[in-house]
């Protein structure tokens, strides 16, 4: 797959794993607190779990295609635990250049550039 609607899906992925986060929540509450139903859990659990997969496929395929460091990538998929972490992941990486379409981050750019 190139790189350009791998960027594309991670954006989209990484807001939709924000939202399964929120039916989770949801879910838990109306199962542990309210005491009144597990369907939430039994929907949002499953779709969150799916979600979160294709997260970290992703992050780890877009890290490697833009060339991230490593403290990068793990902060990508550490994004991955906390709630709505990833939406706050992907507008400090798209803020920085890290989402670029180009193939490489700008550091690494930079670095090409002063070599030639």
């Amino acid at each position: 797959m190139p790189l350009k609607p791998q960027i594309a899906a991670f954006r989209v992925v990484a807001f939709a794993e924000a939202v399964s986060w929120l039916g989770l929540l949801v879910g838990m509450y109306f199962k542990h607190i309210a005491g009144t139903t597990e369907a939430g859990v039994q929907i949002f659990g499953p779709i969150h779990g799916g979600v979160f997969v294709a997260y970290v496929v992703l992050a780890l395929l877009v890290a490697r295609g833009k060339r991230w460091s490593r403290g990068t990538a793990l902060l990508a998929l550490a994004a991955s635990v906390p709630p709505f972490a990833t939406v706050v992941f992907e507008v400090w990486a798209k803020r920085t250049g890290r989402l670029d379409a180009g193939e490489q981050n700008r550091s690494a750019q930079g670095l090409a550039s002063s070599r030639a």
